[in-house]
């Protein structure tokens, strides 16, 4: 696969944990959702992309999030 930004066939595919906060400061005090996903990344220019798995998009679809890291 190429990268989408430069086109270099340079990627490697690295375990994430990301931590998603809702924009804004109307939504300070909202939780942020956790997603492990796998992060495709490209070496020469940094470009990465990632799948937010269903129910977490489900999370950030409504509007909520969850204040606490799921187990793993």
């Amino acid at each position: 696969m190429r990268c989408m930004l430069c086109a270099s066939g340079k990627e490697a595919e690295f375990n994430g944990e990301i931590s998603l906060h809702f924009s804004g400061p109307k939504n300070v005090d909202k939780p942020c959702v956790w997603v492990f996903p796998k992060v495709l990344v490209c070496l020469d220019c940094g470009f990465s992309r990632f799948t937010v798995p269903g129910t977490e998009l489900a999370l950030l679809a409504r509007g909520t999030g969850t204040s606490e890291a799921p187990a793993r």
